[in-house]
């Protein structure tokens, strides 16, 4: 691959910027409200705040609170702002992190660690959760050297208890339910099982990455939100994200322990360094001092009152779209989402060709599997395009129904990738996804219309195909060369 050097000379602000905004003008239009994941907006007026307190702090570094006080006043406040909203007490502590991976990433090495603490000879650990778990915990358990113990939901897409307690063993260290679950907006019956684990003393974390922000405010309008945080007990951790629907600058996210000395396991202290003696809290090293202000700025800049204001529009909106969906034809919510996130699937159509249909006018969804659905985090920024969704949404529903070329090529190969897998062996039927696993046409990461390659991947019987066809888009798509132009180059390379 041939590199990028750096310029001979400098370019002009202007030059810049102009290039810059060029190339945005490209990517999803968040501030439209046609964007249901990645971006949370609350409106020009919050952004400001945000921006203006991240480039205060845009240089100061997180990493030695001795040097820079305000940070640690910062961190320490949004941790407990947070703990108050979550039921926490004058015992629970935590740290902010940058993200909700990495806050379950410390969550998961804590409870190692502690486990550790306690029983110097257990081998073999193991994590018990559901399968609509976050991948994170999958991701921390491959860096751990854990074993991940995935079990069933019920028909409702919450996790079985029975299941969950069968699941549970001396090898546990920790187990996870979530509030809610991404995929389908629904929360875990988290008191059923953290009574379970409490029983067998066994520690329980709370994911609330997505919910944590919302679900305190959704339950003081009067929602029936169920009791998920550290008011029930046997929760022992708790990670929640602020740069969703605590609408701050990313990234910004905190996780709590019910104890300061169940914490202790999360820090890292290396004492024999000829640098000198070095701590570290969470993950990183460098922590960016722009997020933990920005984080503290927009808390205290929305208060209670703002974020019940924010959390009635968007449950406003929620139902709205709950509404707008019941009345389309050939789709359906999947089970009962207990806040702002919906799942759209349907028993009629191909519901890949109706995001491929939305995508075409301007949408983004995220696309699900088992069952095919489309996701929707519904947020402030999405009460300004509800109406347009639910017109969008029932046209796009209608032309997914029609027999168009489209829709006839996606059966047809997916229908042609099941027929293959059966009639093929397994090598061969591997080396033929993996010479067809480049997506999307020359010069660009993703196709405009994936219904095909959705189904198809949601029909593959052999999961080590999909991974490597993940893995070979990963390649293209942080290349600087395209597509094809890359297979070629790892290909001749000795």
């Amino acid at each position: 691959m041939e590199l990028l050097p750096l310029p001979q000379t400098g370019t002009s602000h202007e030059q810049l910027m102009a290039q810059m905004r060029s190339l945005r003008d490209k990517d999803v239009k968040w501030r439209d409200g046609k964007v249901f994941s990645l971006v949370f907006y609350a409106g020009d007026e919050i952004l400001e705040v945000i921006k203006e307190a991240h480039a205060l702090f845009m240089s100061e570094n997180g990493l030695n609170p001795g040097a820079f006080p305000s940070l640690r006043k910062f961190e320490t406040e949004v941790v407990s702002m947070v703990t108050s909203l979550l039921n926490g007490d004058q015992y629970v502590v935590g740290n902010m992190t940058s993200g909700g991976t990495e806050s379950i990433l410390m969550a998961v090495k804590t409870a190692r660690e502690f486990a550790l603490s306690r029983n110097p000879k257990l081998k073999n650990p193991e994590l018990v959760l559901p399968i609509t778990a976050h991948p994170a915990f999958d991701k921390a358990c491959h860096y751990f050297g854990i074993k991940p113990i995935h079990i069933a939901v019920r028909d409702d897409f919450r996790a079985d208890v029975e299941s969950f307690r069968n699941a549970l063993s001396p090898r546990t260290i920790m187990a996870v339910g979530s509030a809610p679950a991404y995929p389908h907006g629904v929360v875990d019956p988290i008191g059923e099982m953290a009574a379970i684990t409490r029983e067998r003393e066994i520690l329980f974390h709370v994911d609330a990455c997505v919910g944590g922000m919302m679900l305190p405010f959704a339950r003081k309008l009067g929602y029936p939100i169920p009791e998920f945080d550290f008011r029930v007990p046997g929760v022992t951790s708790i990670s929640v994200d602020l740069h969703k629907y605590g609408y701050a600058a990313k990234g910004a996210s905190v996780v709590l322990y019910r104890t300061e000395e169940l914490r202790r396991h999360q820090f890292f202290v290396y004492t024999d360094w000829p640098g000198g003696i070095y701590p570290s809290p969470t993950m990183t090293g460098t922590r960016p001092g722009g997020a933990i202000a920005a984080a503290w700025a927009v808390m205290n800049y929305l208060g209670e009152e703002g974020y019940l204001r924010i959390a009635k529009q968007v449950m406003e909106t929620t139902d709205f779209l709950k509404e707008g969906i019941a009345a389309i034809e050939g789709i359906e919510i999947i089970s009962n989402p207990d806040v702002s996130i919906l799942a759209i699937g349907s028993d009629e159509l191909d519901i890949y060709a109706v995001g491929d249909e939305m995508t075409a006018r301007g949408w983004h969804l995220d696309r699900q599997q088992f069952p095919a659905s489309l996701h929707l985090t519904v947020n402030h920024a999405h009460s300004v395009s509800q109406a347009q969704f639910i017109s969008d949404l029932g046209a796009s529903v209608e032309k997914a129904k029609r027999l168009n070329w489209s829709n006839v090529s996606s059966k047809v190969t997916v229908k042609l990738v099941k027929g293959l897998s059966k009639l093929l062996p397994e090598k061969v039927f591997s080396q033929i996804m993996a010479a067809s696993s480049s997506v999307g046409p020359k010069g660009s990461a993703m196709p405009k219309r994936t219904a095909a390659m959705y189904g198809m991947i949601g029909s593959l019987p052999n999961r080590g195909d999909i991974r490597t066809m993940v893995l070979d888009f990963m390649d293209q798509t942080y290349s600087l060369e395209e597509p094809q132009k890359t297979k070629k180059a790892v290909k001749d390379h000795p």
